[in-house]
């Protein structure tokens, strides 16, 4: 009942930036926790940067100082700014939401996105 919907990821060159987007639909209630995950080849899915609906965040040691992510509530949209990428960045990149949704009456919803290559060259 609830959508999320990512921006293209894209190739890329090791120190050069990126920026994802993911934007929620459905008749929502409540945001809470947004978040990206991601997954490379042969590895686990992992997180990569949440924020609350309070905008507290919090990152992946691997990501920290290099990545940003915000929300902007009024467009249900989280964004993942990925500045001085690096190889082992690539991966796809999962949009994960939950919260309240509308269907006669509240519930909680946990959705993911489609996923989004991201490929950082050398």
């Amino acid at each position: 009942q609830v959508q999320l919907v990512e921006s293209r990821g894209g190739l890329v060159q090791a120190g050069g930036s990126l920026r994802l987007s993911c934007a929620a639909s459905g008749l929502l209630f409540s945001i809470n926790h947004m978040g990206w995950y991601r997954q490379a080849p042969g590895k686990q899915r992992e997180l990569v940067a949440s924020i609350t609906s309070d905008e507290s965040t919090n990152y992946a040691d691997s990501v920290k100082g290099r990545f940003t992510i915000s929300r902007d509530n009024a467009k249900k949209t989280v964004y993942l700014q990925m500045n001085s990428l690096k190889p082992e960045d690539t991966a796809v990149y999962y949009c994960n939401a939950v919260g309240k949704y509308y269907h006669g009456h509240l519930l909680d919803f946990d959705s993911w996105g489609q996923g989004t290559q991201v490929t950082v060259s050398s």
